[in-house]
């Protein structure tokens, strides 16, 4: 799993019958001081996510096993979304 940002949504009005219905998202990579960390990917949103919501996302084999995304050609999912971070007793990030 990897913690990021929905920054934006893609849209495509042609693609695999399997997608269909099916929303995407960009979400780019973030430290969990929520600053980026270079990294960006479109994903499957299976849990209603909006732009600026951190969120979890699982990659490769693990994104296929969301009741949305089973046996589907998605190689990333949005499977979360975050509420708050806390590591050491410290909060790092609370949802507002």
């Amino acid at each position: 799993m990897q913690i990021g940002k929905v920054v934006g949504t893609v849209v495509s009005t042609r693609k695999d019958e399997k997608l269909e219905g099916l929303k995407f998202q960009m979400v780019e990579f973030v430290d969990l001081e929520g600053r980026p960390t270079g990294g960006i990917v479109v994903a499957i949103d299976s849990v209603g996510a909006g732009e600026g919501e951190i969120v979890l996302t699982a990659a490769g084999s693990s994104a296929r096993q969301t009741n949305i995304t089973k046996e589907k050609p998605v190689d990333a999912v949005i499977m979360a979304i975050v509420d708050q971070v806390e590591i050491g007793g410290i909060n790092k990030y609370i949802k507002k």
